[in-house]
């Protein structure tokens, strides 16, 4: 984190003690908009509406205008479309946007509050809580679905419900709408957007967060995600000022190594 200005934080995910941690009053004390990072809660939420299909394709056009708000896609254009997995993995905020048409915005809240993500995490003391302001219109629904306006988070409260995601692998391996996720979090490390964090010989899921910052024109960054993929150990967090998710990849990267290098794990 040296020259950085944020925070970085790693957790074992089975007794959830802090292992490593850089800021760690900034990452229990700063709100900010989580971006793309919200994206597998979203998901959840249109899995549990009963009005989805997550094997539909999905024809992404690049473009996309929310109100006032510019959201293009920036993903290699994929001519034969995404089904929910792949959207989730190459970040697709157009698949994403289309589809949050299937949604509430209290099926958004009920999958955010399942999650962790507006209550208090409890890892350290005097910690601030994520809030999320109800939508009032189909644009404001569309950019709370993208994490872009809407909702607020900490660092630890989006580890923490990362932390519930790497619980869900060790789990939940049989159950349909975990496979949808899992799968997308580890395409997204793969060959997706978050493939800066993926270091070689160990497979690792997780998902970049790129927002506008509610006090400056410039965007923060997010990279939230745990290794090894299908067994879990670490779940970590890093959140950049002034920066983009996949500066908070590349830095994650440098983590999972270093737990790869003193673990000797592949």
């Amino acid at each position: 984190m040296a020259g950085q200005s944020g925070s970085a934080v790693v957790l074992e995910v089975g007794s959830r003690s802090v292992l490593a941690q850089h800021g760690l009053d900034v990452a229990a004390r700063r709100l900010a908009a989580p971006g793309s990072a919200i994206k597998p809660f979203t998901l959840f939420a249109l899995l549990d509406s009963g009005h989805f299909d997550p094997q539909e394709r999905f024809y992404c056009r690049r473009r996309l205008q929310i109100a006032a708000q510019t959201m293009d896609c920036t993903h290699p254009e994929v001519p034969a479309g995404f089904d929910a997995s792949e959207a989730l993995a190459y970040s697709c905020n157009s698949y994403f946007a289309s589809f949050a048409s299937h949604l509430t915005g209290e099926n958004l809240r009920e999958e955010f509050q399942r999650a962790g993500l507006l209550s208090p995490t409890g890892i350290t003391a005097q910690e601030a809580v994520g809030g999320m302001r109800n939508p009032e219109s189909r644009e404001q629904l569309q950019l709370l679905a993208l994490g872009e306006e809407g909702i607020a988070v900490t660092p630890l409260g989006l580890l923490n419900a990362y932390r519930g995601l790497a619980l869900r692998q060790t789990t939940s391996s049989s159950d349909a709408a975990w496979a949808v996720v899992s799968q997308g979090l580890k395409g997204s490390t793969e060959y997706g957007m978050a493939h800066a964090a993926q270091p070689e010989g160990l497979a690792v899921a997780g998902k970049t967060g790129t927002a506008r910052s509610a006090a400056s024109p410039l965007t923060h960054g997010w990279f939230a995600g745990y290794a090894p993929a299908d067994h879990p150990e670490i779940v970590l967090v890093v959140y950049l000022e002034h920066a983009r998710g996949m500066d908070a990849a590349a830095l994650a990267r440098k983590i999972f190594t270093a737990y790869q290098q003193a673990r000797g794990v592949r």
